[in-house]
């Protein structure tokens, strides 16, 4: 982004510390900046999170980034991709718990390594769903303006399939093991500390290091600070950020519709395959009271069981591979939609010091033109020159105090604005890839399945015909 257009506008400052005063905290600014880095990566307690909450709202993230830019340049690593796949993460083995409280689902988590910041190659550990959503919680406090993978919704639409059902629990089995494997294969997602936490830890080791960080009131005051921010608003977002918004809500659109319609199509395949299995045996007894057409009857009873078969085999198809690809798209349009939001929101924060310090310098101004009649301070038995003197003074330390402050928002800015750009073509590159990929296996299954059923009935007409041409002979024989 280019800053000049948000930077403040010059003013008279001769009565403030010179410019050369101004910056000499800049070598101690940058060691804080250094050690906010280092420090970025804290716990927050669970209780942030509601029970019925799948993504941490947008309101509620901490805008605090790393503020220096070569340090940033390092720490957002897009265009250097891993070299080799060093983390495999398998998730599996969903197990039941019953309580006086609450019944829930845990699944085995089953890491193998090579990377040498885990102490072993190998770990097994038992997770929740409350304990995904911490992590992402915790990756999208730490990186506000990446993309972090979506989450399967905590709760499924009324009246679709029961809470605890296999189907459901296989399904969201099958959406948490792309969750992790996302974050594993992302440049800077993948070496998060609080990832390799959740990898790794037993379950007491993992309640403890939830309680670690930030206090509720700390997290309460980051709140307030973003829903003010949003009230605010952007007044000079850049286009390509607008054109971005504009894209992912099109997108979110046309993949929500394309999901409701394939739920639909599976819902349909059900059915037909339920009325597919009652109308073989129909023909089968059929063929016990005529003897003429029992072989011909027989034969249509075999193709539609073989049908049955195929039509078995092309479903997973929807509900394995298409159909979770496009409900996990629908998600990730409603989560960039936030991903925007939380860069505008670092944008409105610069802004507004920007509009404090342009007014700080233009009551300076006034200040040092006007004749102002300090009759408070006359009262005190204090001169007017004095007054003047002790309000300049006050005005000038704020006016410091502002400009490193945007100083530093304005690097966050930045840094916020190179990791989204950076982080849209990799989550573009790969989407398009998962379409494609999508698409073209469906496009061979469906093919597989209308051979399969085309050889069949055409295997049973040749048949029928044979037979046809045999009878006729032996007619005209006769």
């Amino acid at each position: 982004m280019d800053s000049t257009s948000l930077s403040p506008s010059p003013a008279n400052t001769s009565e403030c510390p010179s410019a050369t005063q101004q910056q000499q905290g800049e070598v101690s600014d940058l060691n804080a900046l250094v050690k906010e880095v280092l420090e970025f990566d804290e716990d927050e307690d669970l209780e942030v999170f509601s029970k019925d909450a799948t993504f941490t709202d947008a309101s509620s993230f901490s805008t605090s980034l790393p503020t220096s830019p070569s340090s940033m340049i390092n720490h957002y690593k897009f265009e250097e991709e891993l070299d080799a796949t060093d983390i495999f993460i398998t998730v599996d083995d969903p197990e039941s718990h019953v309580t006086t409280i609450e019944t829930f689902i845990t699944y085995r988590i089953t890491t193998k390594t090579t990377r040498s910041a885990f102490d072993a190659s190998e770990y097994v550990v038992r997770r929740r769903y409350q304990d995904f959503l911490w992590l992402r919680g915790k990756l999208e406090e730490a990186y506000p303006t990446l993309i972090i993978p979506p989450l399967p919704e905590k709760f499924i639409m009324k009246g679709m399939v029961e809470r605890f059902n296999e189907e459901f629990i296989e399904t969201r089995r099958n959406a948490l093991h792309r969750f992790l494997n996302r974050i594993a294969d992302h440049p800077t997602l993948t070496f998060n500390e609080d990832f390799k936490v959740f990898l790794t830890a037993q379950a007491w080791e993992l309640t403890a290091h939830k309680k670690q960080g930030p206090g509720l009131l700390s997290k309460m005051g980051e709140t307030v600070r973003s829903m003010a921010a949003i009230v605010r608003g952007v007044k000079n977002r850049p286009e390509e950020f607008t054109e971005m918004l504009e894209y992912i809500e099109t997108f979110g659109q046309k993949v929500g519709l394309l999901d409701r319609i394939s739920q639909r199509i599976l819902k349909e395949q059900k059915d037909y395959l339920v009325e597919l299995k009652e109308y073989s045996p129909v023909y089968t007894l059929w063929s016990g009271s005529e003897d003429e057409l029992m072989d011909s009857l027989k034969g249509v009873a075999s193709c539609i069981d073989k049908c049955c078969k195929c039509v078995e085999e092309k479903s997973p198809g929807l509900s394995e591979n298409l159909i979770p690809l496009l409900h996990e798209y629908t998600l990730c349009a409603e989560m960039l939609k936030a991903v925007l939001k939380r860069r505008d929101q670092i944008q409105a924060d610069y802004e507004s010091k920007v509009e404090s310090l342009n007014s700080k310098k233009t009551e300076n101004e006034m200040l040092q033109n006007s004749d102002v009649n300090f009759t408070f301070g006359a009262l005190l038995g204090k001169s007017k020159e004095e007054m003047r003197q002790q309000k300049q003074q006050k005005i000038c330390v704020e006016i410091k105090e502002l400009t490193e402050e945007i100083g530093k928002l304005e690097d966050k800015l930045e840094c916020a604005n190179s990791a989204l750009k950076a982080d849209w073509e990799r989550w573009n590159r790969n989407m398009k890839n998962d379409v494609k990929s999508a698409f073209l296996e469906m496009a061979d299954k469906n093919i597989t399945y209308y051979e399969k059923c085309l050889a069949t009935w055409e295997s049973f007409v040749t048949s029928q015909k044979n037979e046809l041409i045999v009878e006729n002979e032996h007619e005209d024989g006769s």
